[in-house]
């Protein structure tokens, strides 16, 4: 066996080994989901006996789950709080982070620069580390708790170092300064270029902010809990802990609760996939 012949058995040794552990690493991130599928059609006794088996033994096929899951968490109101308040933080992210990162980049100014950077340094710091403080702050101090737009805020304002690296590439890698050069000869004034010439361009990166940022406003649990303790303004997470009890919990409602409460989400990532890849990609490498 010459050279090239163990190089190219090595290759595909190399590639058999690497396919093996990223369909593991699929089956780990798949299997829960695949649980949620499986056992939101059975009743709990039947999740209990045999979680794995794909229809219930006792009561077989059932679909009470998701209307009863509704009721008791009183589905479509927290489904009401949850999308203004993802899609108002979402929003507002974009629009604010999208400007600030043109204003960074466009301006050899070193308070952009030290802004830029301290944006940059605040992405470290844990958000348990400010929860207290903030709790007490807008809670004691403030009295401005049990409101969206407090959260809405919050979530914004959380958000925006993230989305402003992001669109800091984007702007800075793939948007030629000439196309400004031009929009400003025609007349636009500096909003105007920013809204009609270099906004429009943006659209991979405002796919992955959007379902970067939705995603985490959706699911968020902590911050909402802590700022959200009225009822009435529970979002989803938060309503899905009704159907938790301290001795027993119906496992079929919580399935389906779950259920309901990723298919927004699912669906806004399949509508946006194509956009994904190449919005995160879109700052990485100067052309």
């Amino acid at each position: 066996m010459n050279d090239s012949e163990k190089a190219l058995r090595k290759k595909k040794i190399t590639h058999a080994i690497l396919m093996v552990v990223m369909i593991f690493v699929l089956v780990l991130f798949i299997f829960p989901f695949f649980m949620v599928i499986v056992n939101v059609f059975k009743v709990k006794a039947d999740i209990i006996r045999n979680p794995l088996s794909l229809i219930g033994e006792k009561k077989g096929f059932t679909l009470a789950n998701f209307p009863n899951a509704m009721a008791k968490m009183d589905f479509w109101r927290v489904f009401f709080n949850s999308l203004i308040i993802t899609i108002t933080s979402t929003i507002l992210t974009i629009l604010f982070s999208s400007m600030t990162a043109f204003v960074i980049v466009r301006n050899d100014w070193k308070a952009c620069k030290i802004l830029f950077a301290a944006m940059i340094a605040s992405m470290v710091v844990p958000f348990q580390v400010l929860m207290v403080p903030l709790v007490s702050l807008y809670g004691g101090v403030l009295s401005v708790l049990n409101h969206r737009i407090t959260l809405i805020l919050m979530h914004t304002g959380f958000s925006l170092s993230m989305a402003v690296f992001m669109f800091h590439g984007a702007i800075h890698t793939n948007i030629p300064l000439e196309l400004e050069e031009a929009a400003l000869i025609d007349g636009c004034t500096r909003w105007q270029t920013w809204w009609k010439v270099v906004f429009p361009l943006l659209k991979p990166t405002i796919a992955t902010v959007t379902v970067i940022d939705a995603m985490a406003f959706w699911n968020d649990y902590l911050l909402p809990s802590l700022v959200l303790t009225k009822s009435s303004l529970y979002t989803i997470p938060i309503a899905t802990q009704k159907f938790y009890g301290t001795y027993t919990s119906d496992l079929g409602l919580i399935m389906a609760s779950l259920l309901l409460a990723m298919l927004p989400i699912l669906i806004l990532y399949l509508f946006l996939q194509k956009f994904i890849v190449e919005g995160v990609t879109s700052g990485a490498v100067k052309g």
